[in-house]
């Protein structure tokens, strides 16, 4: 009796807490405390500043998402599910809480607060993806390509790789090589033998991955198939009440590439089923690993059905899930998955200098969610929309990426550097290709450190030199504890470099005692690196 009243005391106490945390909270922000978090594709907008708000219920910004906010004075707020924020007057609201949220006051600065957090939460599992997208740069055949994916000119791409003295690596098949969505075999009126394709692209020293999304095209035998196993999304047709043994309509789901079905991975079948073509093709066609695209949160309606019920960003993480049984894998959005051997990949970006200068401050931030084995878009831009029209690029714009893709914990082309470059910016390109050659033995020691301990293998600056007054320096980085790496990201090829306190080497060899603030004029072929050589 006695037992049963204490048993009953604490479990009131418990949902009291829960009640509690459930309802808004608002957060006084300290003097001179900063916020960085959320969703990577923000990271530009970060630390955040009054008027940012951000509901990360069904929005991830196409993106790397996590319910995690992290201060430079050592704060974190934590959720199990998606919540609002809102930065107001000095003031952070949290609203439309959906689980128990976690305020945590106990570390001292942003390094620390992170470390904690994802050693609580989102702790490493002490595995890595498959090295080689460290080791050597990637390859995408989706700019030169696009929609035109098919077996003569994938080969000829591979070919001129090689032809153009760039190393090769990872090769990645982009999308509409399948006759469509759900269908797991290579159209017959592109790909004559693509088992053999994929066998002479091992023999030219790559590996191959294929671009795959969740999505089913209807009106298809593959489409019916589906439907009769009740693997698909359902639609509530308005009935939000309707649970999914009653539900028959299956969902249509608007994306980019036009209304397809969407798989529901809350069912383990459909799991199953996905999991079992992806090896099939792998068997059948000698792949090697899987791009797996889409799975965007908001894909996933607040009118769909499934088998269990989840939200809109949990059915994003069961679509990170599959990458688990693949390491050679590349997402682009995820939701709650740091810690895990996933390769992430920045949002696409555009064709302009604008979008070059987010790639730092988006995969830094990307490491204080958890996402360490990130690579930045493709060089020169993965948006092909904005390569649309133009009959030049910019061929400076291109080098500068490069470069600023040199030293992160990945580097992909797309564009043929050697179809749009002149012969001078093209030996630029290269250079910082051999440049990351020379940094690649501390790069995969770097990933393999970051396995364990989680730790970001790119860092900002007030990360790894917290209260140093360089919380909003977002045109350097630094490579682990060692490098401080500040790629030219404007037109103007000055640069501005903030060097903390130490004593530091730069790749020209000057001695150079910080804290400093310095303008240095940088050539068209250089990667400006510092090397700390005493604190």
């Amino acid at each position: 009796m006695i037992l049963s009243k204490a048993i009953k005391i604490i479990l009131s106490a418990i949902f009291v807490g829960l009640a509690a945390s459930l309802s808004a909270q608002t957060i006084a922000i300290k003097p001179g405390e900063k916020w960085f978090g959320g969703a990577v594709n923000d990271a530009h907008s970060m630390p955040f500043t009054d008027g940012y708000k951000l509901n990360l219920y069904g929005d991830t910004r196409g993106n790397q998402a996590s319910p995690l906010l992290v201060s430079t004075k050592g704060r974190f707020i934590w959720s199990e599910e998606p919540f609002k924020f809102t930065f107001d007057n000095g003031k952070l609201i949290i609203s439309e809480i959906h689980a128990a949220l976690v305020v945590d006051s106990s570390a001292n600065n942003l390094q620390s607060a992170f470390k904690l957090a994802a050693k609580r939460y989102f702790p490493s599992k002490g595995k890595l993806p498959d090295t080689l997208l460290f080791a050597k740069p990637q390859y995408n055949t989706w700019i030169e390509l696009v929609y035109n994916q098919n077996q003569k000119d994938i080969i000829k791409y591979a070919k001129a790789i090689i032809d153009n003295g760039f190393p090769p690596g990872v090769l990645m098949i982009d999308d509409n090589w399948a006759d469509y969505y759900g269908r797991f075999d290579f159209r017959a009126d592109r790909f004559r033998n693509a088992a053999a394709m994929v066998d002479s692209l091992h023999d030219m020293g790559f590996k191959v991955m294929l671009w795959v999304s969740p999505f089913v095209s209807p009106d298809t035998e593959v489409y019916r198939e589906l439907l009769a196993k009740r693997v698909l999304l359902f639609d509530n047709g308005g009935n939000t009440g309707l649970t999914w043994d009653k539900a028959d309509k299956p969902a249509i789901i608007s994306w980019w590439n036009g209304y397809s079905s969407v798989l529901d991975f809350t069912n383990p079948q459909a799991k199953e089923w996905f999991t079992g073509r992806l090896n099939y093709m792998m068997k059948t066609y000698h792949l090697d690993g899987f791009k797996l695209d889409a799975g965007d949160a908001d894909f996933y309606p607040a009118s769909a059905v499934s088998y269990k019920k989840a939200t809109p960003n949990e059915h994003s993480r069961l679509w990170g899930e599959i990458g688990l049984s693949f390491p050679l894998n590349e997402y682009r959005a995820m939701w709650k998955m740091g810690g895990e051997p996933l390769v992430e990949r920045l949002r696409d970006k555009q064709h302009t200098w604008t979008d070059l200068q987010k790639l730092i401050p988006h995969i830094t931030t990307a490491g204080l969610l958890g996402y360490q084995f990130t690579c930045p878009d493709m060089i020169g831009g993965g948006e092909f929309g904005s390569f649309i029209g133009k009959d030049k690029l910019d061929e400076q714009l291109i080098v500068r990426s490069a470069q600023c893709s040199a030293l992160m914990p990945m580097m992909q082309f797309s564009v043929a550097p050697w179809r749009v470059l002149s012969q001078q910016n093209l030996s630029a390109v290269k250079k910082a290709v051999a440049l990351r050659a020379r940094y690649t033995p501390y790069i995969l020691q770097l990933a393999k450190t970051s396995a364990q301990t989680g730790e970001p293998i790119v860092r900002s600056m007030e990360y790894q030199f917290p209260n140093q007054g360089l919380v909003d320096v977002k045109g350097q980085f630094m490579l682990g504890s060692k490098y401080l790496v500040a790629p030219v990201t404007t037109k103007d090829n000055s640069k501005i470099v903030y060097l903390p306190k130490g004593t530091w080497i730069s790749d020209d060899g000057k001695k150079i005692k910080g804290p400093l603030k310095y303008n240095i004029m940088v050539a068209a072929d250089r990667l400006p690196v510092f090397e700390l050589i005493k604190n």
